[in-house]
């Protein structure tokens, strides 16, 4: 590798992890945003607006990727993603002037939301960006190994961003931190910015680039070239059912769900939670980087859909061998104690709610949603038409309620209905709700006890699933589209296959398990769609490792030792 290959893909990597930093700091501090820019309504709702303000972060990335694709693909790869960084750098550095609500009203969440916005726009043009710059610079032959280290940008940004906020907080406390020094992680994307476009700026505009410019080739229309003729449409379709879909659903769940997992139903304390995951990305970051480099050798294909080969056969034992060595109390209960929900019919309702803004009144939703929330399996059977919703634990009965015949006694009903479902478990023998998992690591190193190893190495293997699938996939994208379009017909299907297909698994898997009571059933969600993308992988995407980015369509391909001239 020479020098000017090590700086593209510094340059690159550096700009890409500092807008993921960007990105991620909002979810990492939803909840005190949540407080400083939406406190004039009760704290659950609140909540649901910042929650909601993070996800138009994701909703809106394909969108960017129309936008930032095209401008990549006429007027180039480098000025689109100086201006994706700045957009993003910015967005973030205005959060932590802004004024909050209690200062300026319900102007502060709005101007929020439209930054959010911003970066979402921003992220979903950084990538495609960063991607395809970097290929365009790979020798033959080398583009997997040279672009993987784009892959490990979204993990290094994550930590990052957790990294300062630890520091912020331990060194200013608590109250200081939730009073005024959260803002001081969005202030410091200004100097990230800085450094990102210096280094950026001098850098050269990628050698496809310039050849196809020098030779006019270029798309006068990159938008309806890509997805309004069928011969790219179809491309793009393959890549996004064939390829980014599986791999969104792969990745969200060896890393987001996985933590919301140790944490929601099996109740392990956020400060250990966080530790194991941050610990089983130390370990499995350079999985990017390895299947990168092995699918130069043997292909992009074989290793992105052995991937979610192995994530759907072996998701349920793995996250099942989980709850047993995190909260081995809830396991052995699980096992053993019944519990069932007799409604009526018709009360009860899938709860699909990705946006966390719908409320569920009926009395088999209340004792359902509450039964997922504690992480209690649980059997349906209907009732009298009419009646109440009954919750049986063993030998005891408790009563659910019906929000719309409660009226103004809803919060009475609700805490009476919480106070008498806990008790009731917790004398069957369930643990306590309250009460946190075995598990607790009191300091970072804290790793070499049995049960904390056992876990961690859980965790590892789900994070190699997902440096599997993710670790190629730049290189892959960006084989399948020719030069005139490859910024934007890359872009559209990774960002609807990360941000809508992965984005929604959350919403969809609590959806799963309220309705079936079965903790794992959300599981279904990503071993469906990645065993969709094996058998649509496996007939329609072709293996692309060999392609030269240089050639015309038709031009037979050059020898993996072609290297283009610089």
């Amino acid at each position: 590798m020479t020098a000017g290959e090590r700086k593209v893909i510094f340059a690159s990597s550096l700009g890409t992890v500092f807008e993921w930093y960007d990105f991620y700091l909002y979810g990492s501090l939803a909840v005190l945003i949540g407080a400083k820019f939406f406190s004039q309504f009760d704290p659950n709702t609140r909540n649901i607006f910042a929650l909601l303000a993070f996800a138009a972060g994701f909703l809106v990335r394909p969108f960017g990727a129309l936008v930032f694709g095209r401008l990549g693909d006429l007027v180039g790869r480098k000025y689109t993603f100086l201006v994706t960084i700045v957009i993003m750098g910015t967005s973030t550095f205005i959060v932590g002037i802004l004024p909050t609500s209690d200062q300026i009203g319900i102007s502060a969440a709005v101007i929020l939301i439209a930054l959010r916005l911003l970066q979402g726009l921003a992220l979903g043009g950084e990538y495609g960006g960063a991607a395809t710059y970097v290929a365009e610079h790979a020798p033959q032959g080398r583009r997997g190994f040279y672009t993987s280290w784009i892959q490990t940008t979204a993990t290094l940004g994550l930590f990052l961003s957790l990294l300062v906020i630890l520091f912020t907080r331990t060194i200013m406390g608590e109250a200081a931190f939730a009073d005024w020094g959260w803002r001081i992680p969005f202030l410091l994307s200004i100097v990230l910015l800085g450094i990102s476009v210096w280094i950026r700026l001098q850098l050269q505009e990628s050698p496809a680039f310039q050849k196809m410019k020098a030779e006019g080739t270029g798309s006068k229309a990159p938008l309806s070239e890509a997805f309004g003729q069928w011969k790219n449409a179809k491309i793009a379709l393959i890549a996004l059912f064939g390829l980014t879909m599986g791999q969104g659903v792969v990745w969200y769940t060896g890393q987001f769900y996985a933590l919301f997992f140790i944490q929601s139903i099996l109740k392990v304390d956020g400060y250990t939670a966080n530790l194991l995951i941050a610990w089983s990305l130390i370990l499995g970051t350079g999985g990017f980087v390895l299947f990168g480099w092995l699918s130069d050798k043997i292909g992009r294909k074989p290793i992105i859909l052995l991937g979610c080969a192995l994530a759907a056969l072996t998701y349920f034992p793995l996250f099942k061998l989980l709850t047993k060595e995190a909260n081995p109390a809830l396991y052995a209960a699980q096992q053993s104690i019944p519990v069932r929900v007799v409604a009526a019919p018709g009360d009860c309702h899938f709860q699909f709610n990705p946006t966390g803004t719908v409320t569920f009144t009926t009395s088999c939703d209340i004792a359902k949603a509450a039964l997922a929330n504690l992480s209690i399996p649980y059997t349906q059977e209907a009732g009298p038409p009419g009646h109440v919703a009954t919750v049986h634990v063993g030998n005891s009965v408790v009563n659910s309620f019906d929000v719309t015949q409660a009226g103004a006694g809803t919060a009475a009903a609700r805490a009476t209905f919480t106070r008498e479902l806990g008790a009731a478990l917790t004398a069957a023998g369930f643990p306590p709700a309250a009460n946190p998992s075995v598990v607790k690591m009191a300091h970072p190193f804290d790793i070499f006890r049995e049960q904390t190893a056992v876990i961690i190495g859980i965790l590892f293997i789900l994070v190699v699933y997902v440096t599997m699938v993710y670790g190629p996939i730049a290189a892959a994208l960006v084989e399948l589209f020719p030069t005139r379009i490859r910024y934007t017909g890359m872009s559209l299907p990774y960002h609807i296959g990360n941000g809508w297909f992965g984005g929604l698994l959350p919403a969809t898997t609590f959806a799963l398990i309220a309705a079936t009571g079965d903790i794992y059933f959300g599981l279904w969600y990503p071993i469906i769609f990645a065993v969709a993308t094996v058998i649509i992988g496996l007939i329609f995407v072709p293996e692309t490792k060999d392609r030269d980015l240089f050639a015309e369509d038709n031009a037979p391909i050059r020898t993996p030792g072609y290297r283009p001239a610089e």
